[in-house]
């Protein structure tokens, strides 16, 4: 296998996995992502709700039931938005829109606690 390839398989095993078994990338920092999360979206989601909506909050059980429940797909929420949420492509840089993803979902399996 040329490198090129092999960076390739590792990319694609690393984008798989983080998508379907919902792992941060390594270089997501949570904690940066709560702060994120205070600043951007705690208005509407404050832990874990949503007052726009009340039945798509952030609860693990709500993500899994309407397919949000990866990084992947709240990465897309928040950089597109959808409906009443804003996107916050432009406003927040993508390391930021990776933090605040990977602390969402962190959030979720613990709770909101």
């Amino acid at each position: 296998m040329t490198r090129f390839a092999i960076a390739l398989v590792a990319l694609l095993v690393t984008f798989m996995f983080t998508t379907f078994c919902g792992v941060s990338p390594a270089l997501a920092d949570a904690a940066n992502g709560a702060k994120v999360f205070s600043s951007n979206c705690a208005a509407c989601h404050l832990g874990g709700g949503n007052v726009i909506n009340s039945q798509k909050t952030l609860k693990k059980e709500t993500l899994e039931k309407y397919d949000m429940a990866s990084l992947a797909a709240i990465t897309t929420q928040v950089t597109g938005g959808k409906n009443a949420m804003p996107a916050f492509k432009g406003r927040l840089s993508e390391e930021q829109i990776a933090d605040v993803a990977t602390y969402v979902l962190e959030q979720a399996e613990q709770g909101w606690k």
